[in-house]
């Protein structure tokens, strides 16, 4: 038998996104977002409210960095979605982040958090609080990766927002091959 739970945003897994931007003054920014993901090859779209500092940020310097919330940086990262760079402004410092600069787009690199998307803005919707950005580059510290040069999810150990019980989860262990597995059915 199943539970209904009406409309509501769960779905498993939901990437706990930071991202970063730069302020006018050039002052580091950060936030936590869930609602996002891939949506195109070159394209990821999140749902960012305007209101939020990151999102005027974005609009003024057109560029943006998503980076990937870990295990290991688990408060810092929830403390950056719970405070607005509108009221603290030194909220990275307070919250342990350093930054570096990209090369690629005008948005800083978290350099605690391992993996980072560097992205463009392409479109922001205020009604519907869709933006939408070209990724440029996706960067990782080498730390993070495996003996191929491929990104470990295992080192990353990244998290997900558990909506239902807001919480978040460390990803899992590998349960099989993608795009070989369902061979087996043909």
């Amino acid at each position: 038998m199943r539970k209904d739970f009406g409309a509501k945003p769960l779905l498993y897994p939901q990437p706990v996104l930071i991202i970063a931007t730069y302020g006018e003054d050039g002052t580091p920014d950060a936030m936590n977002a869930a609602w996002g993901g891939i949506s195109e090859s070159n394209q990821v779209t999140m749902c960012l409210s305007a209101e939020h500092k990151t999102v005027k940020n974005i609009l003024a310097r057109g560029a943006f960095t998503i980076s990937m919330a870990d295990a290991a940086h688990v408060v810092a990262c929830d403390y950056v979605g719970i405070v607005s760079g509108n009221d603290v402004p030194d909220k990275m410092d307070r919250a342990g982040f350093h930054t570096t600069k990209s090369q690629l787009v005008d948005a800083p690199l978290i350099d605690e958090l391992p993996m980072a998307l560097e992205c463009k803005l392409i479109s922001y919707d205020a009604s519907s609080c869709r933006l939408v950005g070209e990724i440029v580059n996706v960067s990782a510290d080498e730390r993070i990766l495996n003996e191929k040069g491929n990104i470990d999810p295992q080192k990353l150990e990244p998290i997900t927002f558990d909506p239902a019980n807001n919480a978040y989860l460390k990803l899992g262990e590998k349960v099989g091959n993608a795009f070989r597995d369902g061979i087996s059915l043909k």
